[in-house]
């Protein structure tokens, strides 16, 4: 072999140990018993980084943050560490047994497989070691703090800060303590009791939630109306995932109920709304077809890219020629609304969808003129350019 590719070997190899040890040392081992052991003969907390193969998050975690001197120093001196993927081998009971429902989740476990603390979502460097220093302080350990709140410490400054440290698990346990805070509090309507409310609302059937909705034009006074909306919808849209993860056992019904609930005046609007993207999810494309028709003519949008989307949807997954017509109706109320690149490209592919050459045409053209006049490169509107060219060919 030659000398220059074996010295080109070597020299990676100690790069990626070099690597490997500015990084944080997982334990490597499939036995969570094992690692109770280590952690009991060592006297240490367990980090466990319970992760899945498709988390985004998880992946950015370990380029970004577990690589880091700073994160590794803290971590390798003080604890057990411990990676391991949630869906394969004892992943799922381990998910099972601290309630593991979002990722990447942080735990810290002690050696006897008590949960001390928790955390989930992406944490920068200084805030995993801040989490890590929390771990270790009783304090500020969710295990500490639940036992205070099992024994009846109400005191509003305790409660606030538990609500705090218990919304970073993400998984609504947050909302019982939230409303112990609130129960502390002579007067609900002031913006900073607002605030919190808006911060850990839980779901529609929380008293948080009755606050919002019997005051909320106090609320839409201090948000503003978009605000509100999209907080309820991202209640509601937590309410449908709690049913689980098969889309097709959600009754639109049931969405009825809890929009009913939740935003009365707002109810059919939302529900319309809720139908586009239902569908859309399943893969139904004459129903999704049939709802954005109707919900479009019913309740008209002023915002362009909300229509350019459902147009393009249209012109990526709609054959029907009935059905196209409408998206072009679309394409062009976003085009009057916001004369771009975006949607005049939209609506010259629909048009080249529906045979129509000449309109295809001008409008694929008119989209480029566009495009250069908003300083794209030639790349920017490369699809466009050959759109055309397919066009020509009508």
């Amino acid at each position: 072999m030659n000398k220059g590719i074996i010295l080109a070997a070597i020299l990676m190899l100690s790069q990626v140990a070099l690597s490997a040890q500015n990084g944080i040392k997982f334990q490597v081992t499939d036995s969570w018993a094992e690692v109770l052991q280590k952690a009991n003969a060592e006297d240490k907390l367990i980090f466990v980084d319970a992760y899945t193969t498709w988390c985004g998050p998880c992946k950015q975690m370990t380029k970004e943050v577990f690589s880091q001197k700073k994160a590794a120093d803290f971590y390798n001196k003080t604890f057990i560490n411990y990676k391991i993927d949630m869906e394969k081998g004892e992943g799922p009971n381990l998910a099972k047994t601290y309630k593991v429902a979002q990722y990447p989740t942080l735990l810290f476990i002690g050696s006897d497989g008590t949960l001390i603390h928790r955390a989930a979502g992406y944490h920068n460097t200084d805030q995993f070691v801040e989490l890590g220093n929390a771990a270790l302080d009783p304090n500020k350990q969710l295990a500490t703090l639940e036992r205070r709140f099992e024994k009846g410490d109400r005191d509003p400054a305790f409660l606030k800060n538990y609500t705090l440290i218990r919304a970073l698990s993400y998984d609504g346990t947050h909302v019982p303590i939230a409303e112990a805070y609130m129960k502390t509090q002579k007067d609900w309507n002031t913006d900073a009791n607002r605030d919190f409310i808006m911060k850990y609302i839980g779901g529609v059937d929380s008293k948080l939630f009755d606050h919002l909705s019997k005051n909320r034009k106090d609320y839409i006074k201090q948000y503003g109306e978009d605000a509100i909306q999209g907080k309820i919808r991202e209640i509601v849209f937590d309410e449908i995932a709690k049913k689980g993860k098969d889309e097709k056992a959600i009754s639109i019904k049931d969405v009825k109920s809890l929009y009913k609930k939740a935003y009365p005046e707002k109810a059919k609007q939302l529900v319309s709304e809720y139908k586009i993207s239902h569908y859309r999810g399943l893969g139904d494309r004459k129903n999704f077809a049939k709802a954005a028709i109707k919900h479009y003519k019913k309740f008209p949008s002023v915002d362009p890219m909300q229509l350019n989307d459902i147009a393009w949807t249209f012109y990526t997954v709609i054959n029907k020629k009935k059905y196209l017509k409408k998206a072009v109706k679309l394409a062009k109320q976003s085009a009057k609304l916001d004369p771009a690149f975006y949607n005049h490209d939209t609506m010259a592919a629909l048009y080249y969808k529906l045979g129509k050459k000449e309109e295809a045409l001008s409008t694929a053209q008119k989209a480029i003129e566009l495009a250069k006049e908003e300083g794209f490169s030639p790349d920017g509107y490369a699809a466009t350019t050959k759109l055309i060219e397919e066009i020509k060919k009508l």
